[in-house]
């Protein structure tokens, strides 16, 4: 999985006909750390509702066709969760809007959660 961002849409009027009706997203991959982006990026299928500005994880190669909305679908990356935290070595270093960890309460170290 690759933690992203959101940069925006694409758009594209003619294409697979498999693909008809599924969002592109245009994604950039982020730093865990600084959140800072990276300027590598890509465009992935939505399959859970992403909105620009939001940090998300996707997924490449085979990975990308086992979502329910990827089933059967020419896609070589597909975002398949928005992610509420980002926890490094005890310490928060993204939380979504109206994202609030119980206090005290830390995922297990390095792990970050969706």
């Amino acid at each position: 999985m690759v933690l992203a961002r959101v940069k925006g849409t694409v758009v594209s009027t003619h294409k697979s006909p498999p693909l008809a009706g599924l969002k592109l997203l245009l994604l950039e991959k982020i730093d865990p750390v600084t959140l800072a982006g990276k300027g590598d990026f890509a465009v992935a299928v939505d399959s859970v509702g992403a909105n620009a500005g939001e940090v998300v994880f996707y997924v490449t190669g085979s990975s990308a066709r086992m979502t329910d909305a990827t089933k059967g679908k020419p896609s070589d990356a597909t975002i398949i969760a928005i992610v509420d935290t980002i926890e490094k070595d005890g310490r928060f270093t993204y939380q979504a809007a109206g994202s609030h960890p119980a206090a005290g309460s830390h995922p297990a170290a390095g792990e970050a959660t969706a």
